[in-house]
């Protein structure tokens, strides 16, 4: 397992921890495969309209006699339009050949097209035209993996940030009351304090060392989350060095978010969620057309034009293709279209099923940024009034200070000051964590990180 070391003054920044999620996670390398996988399928697809070469020969003696000797390469190219053209050449030989197939060579160049069930559409049409769905819905796919990872990533990375905040924090007021301690000390060795000011202020201490071992572990644990998303490139996992720490002038600061009105908009059209949504509707209308063709009776046309020898095309002279051609019609329809009529019932339900899907993801995705936007305000309101509490918290313990040295005031209610300042610290920082993720919750709710 490796160490993951930074690039400027053991400060790992934000954008590094992203490039290093985003290149080497195996989610977001899965995701990849998702479009690989999807663009497979759709040369799958596209190999139903290949053209394909055949041939069938066939052979038969008896008692010495060479009854037939028959051979037939053949040539069928499909096209993505309801027709098939064929062309192939055949060879009959023999003292008892098949009248009807005549004896010696003979070519021919035809085309079959349904008329009735697979004029509009057929499975193979389908078929190619869903694989391209799937193509796009794929694309869509790996960008809302990558939406939901990069969100937990942020989350890990701010939780970790503040972690590492509340421990400096915790240790500062631990060095603060350290000092306080000693020159308390020397004060009630003096005679100006009593030993109980000296309890009062060691106390203090350890009070403020058992919360800075909390802050330690806290901070261990989110640098072991925060280590869950960053990745080698030969997918060995990467341990945080124990000496980093995270941006913090980025983490003091203000997250920006366009206007909701603009982000619910930017949803609509970008969410990837929504996008893969509106994709399987689609996917279901092909369907849907399909199932109907059941409903069609199956008919189509066979026309050839035949000719002697290896080559068609030669001779075609005024009514050639009158007197060397061979044609037919095929016909079949179920008596009662039982099966016919279910599966396009069955179509029918999976596309409304698909579009009230779609219309309550779309709802769903609206209300999940109108309430991530109002989090994200909520908490940046909330962060100026902890400002003000903090000004006002550190007056009031400086006061406390200034009259404990005058010996108007106890140690103890400096104490206490200090620690509903501390406290208040604390809780500012959980908010600015809160504050920032639901910054980019809101991005996560539109579909837009990336």
């Amino acid at each position: 397992m490796a160490q993951m070391q930074a690039s400027n003054s053991e400060v790992l920044s934000l954008p590094t921890v992203l490039d290093w999620v985003r290149k080497y996670h195996p989610v977001a390398r899965q995701a990849v495969l998702i479009t690989e996988r999807a663009d497979a399928e759709l040369t799958a697809a596209r190999g139903a309209f290949d053209p394909v070469v055949g041939w069938d020969a066939s052979r038969k003696t008896f008692d010495g006699k060479n009854y037939y000797n028959y051979s037939n390469p053949e040539l069928q190219i499909p096209f993505a339009a309801p027709i098939t053209l064929k062309t192939g050449l055949e060879n009959t030989r023999g003292q008892f050949t098949n009248p009807e197939m005549g004896a010696g060579k003979l070519s021919y160049f035809g085309v079959e097209v349904p008329l009735g069930n697979g004029l509009i559409i057929d499975k193979r049409r389908a078929a190619l035209q869903q694989a391209k769905l799937m193509k796009t819905m794929s694309v869509q796919d790996r960008l809302a993996q990558v939406n939901d990872l990069l969100l937990e990533t942020y989350a890990a990375y701010w939780r970790w940030a503040g972690a590492w905040e509340i421990n400096q924090l915790i240790s500062q007021f631990a060095v603060n009351a350290a000092n306080r301690l000693q020159l308390v000390r020397i004060n009630w060795q003096n005679g100006d304090r009593s030993v109980m000011d000296t309890v009062e202020a060691f106390a203090q201490l350890q009070q403020i060392k058992l919360l800075q071992s909390e802050a330690a572990m806290k901070l261990n644990n989110m640098a072991i989350e925060l280590s869950y998303f960053l990745w080698q490139a030969d997918d060995q996992p990467v341990r945080l060095d124990d000496t980093l720490q995270p941006e913090i002038a980025l983490f003091r600061g203000r997250a920006i978010n366009a206007p909701l009105e603009e982000l619910l908009a930017t949803a609509l059209d970008n969410n990837p969620m929504l996008n893969a949504a509106a994709l399987k509707v689609s996917s279901m209308e092909i369907d849907k057309k399909l199932k109907f063709q059941q409903l069609l009776p199956y008919f189509s046309l066979k026309a050839n034009v035949l000719n002697n020898n290896y080559s068609v095309f030669s001779g075609w002279e005024s009514g050639f293709l009158q007197n060397n051609n061979r044609w037919g019609v095929g016909f079949s329809m179920p008596l009662f279209f039982r099966q016919g009529r279910g599966e396009y019932k069955r179509a029918q339900i999976k596309l409304k099923e698909s579009n009230i899907e779609l219309s309550a993801k779309r709802w769903q995705t609206e209300n999940k940024i109108r309430y991530y936007y109002t989090e994200f305000t909520r908490n940046w309101d909330q962060l100026q009034i902890t400002d003000q509490i903090q000004s006002n918290l550190r007056q009031l313990l400086k006061n406390e200070e200034l009259r404990f040295s005058q010996g108007e005031s106890s140690l103890f209610l400096v104490n206490s000051r200090e620690m509903k300042w501390l406290e208040s610290l604390q809780k500012q920082t959980e908010l600015r964590v809160k504050y920032l993720i639901a910054a980019y919750q809101v991005q996560w709710a539109a579909g837009t990180l990336r």
